[in-house]
């Protein structure tokens, strides 16, 4: 199974739960995890990451430890959208008349689902957001588009579940 994983899990995890600085065990989890083909970070989340900015306008520690470049070999996902990915997912999950305002609002998230739209059966997205059924158009909630393309939608907390971290463990 590939999670593929929202900038949000990484921004949540680390403003929330699992501080760069306190819980090092977990950033290194998710490297061995990128290494072992388990969890991987499009580019264009990654890139997202990159521009993270603490209080003084400068880059935070994640923005810094995504760069780091051991990180980005184990996370950065090989792969390019496939632009017909993209258009389904724009036009018949969210509309097929969104307007400019509406395209720039929705950002990235369609080109994160396509990544697992490639292979529904073995991808997995990793998102914070929570289904929001009711929404409508731009308004969308990742978990409620990738309920509409039976995609299977996760959280942080599922991941760590699924994928088994513990602070004790010997694996790295």
């Amino acid at each position: 199974m590939l999670y593929i994983l929202d900038a949000n899990t990484l921004i949540d995890a680390k403003r929330d739960y699992y501080p760069i600085d306190r819980i090092p065990e977990f950033w290194d989890w998710l490297i061995w995890q990128g290494n072992q083909n388990r969890i991987k970070v499009p580019r264009e989340i990654y890139n997202e990451l990159t521009d993270s900015l603490d209080n003084e306008g400068n880059k935070d520690s994640l923005a810094r430890w995504v760069e780091d470049k051991k990180v980005k070999n184990a996370l950065l996902l090989q792969e390019q959208p496939k632009q017909e990915y993209i258009s389904k997912i724009i036009y018949q999950g969210y509309a097929n008349d969104l307007t400019g305002y509406e395209l720039e609002k929705i950002g990235v998230d369609p080109i994160l689902v396509s990544y697992s739209l490639t292979d529904p059966a073995n991808r997995v997205i990793v998102t914070t957001e929570v289904s929001r059924p009711s929404k409508k158009r731009a308004n969308k909630k990742i978990p409620d588009i990738c309920e509409h393309f039976k995609i299977r939608c996760i959280n942080n907390f599922q991941l760590i579940r699924e994928c088994d971290f513990k602070t004790n463990s010997p694996i790295f």
